[in-house]
């Protein structure tokens, strides 16, 4: 996450899935949020996550976040891991 934070793809989700593939986790478990806003902006705040058994891991980056941050979190009720809309994983 922090190799992915400090280059030039800081605010692109797919790199940090790419990362977490690379680093062996299951591309099937994740969710990303959008890169880009309704009006086609960099977003301030970019989230993912990885399911992994009944947890989550969880970061967040972007311009509004002071430091790259990853937390471990339960998974949802619902199932998952992030709440709200995400975009499709199909690369």
């Amino acid at each position: 996450m922090q190799q992915v934070a400090a280059g030039p793809e800081a605010v692109a989700g797919r790199a940090y899935v790419d990362a977490l593939v690379g680093a062996g986790f299951n591309k099937a478990a994740m969710q990303v949020t959008a890169d880009r806003t309704s009006v086609d902006d960099p977003v301030d705040s970019l989230q993912f996550s990885v399911l992994w058994g009944q947890e989550c891991l969880v970061g967040q980056v972007g311009p509004s976040t002071p430091a790259p941050t990853a937390l471990v979190l339960p998974e949802l009720p619902s199932g998952g891991c992030l709440i709200g809309q995400t975009r499709p994983i199909d690369w």
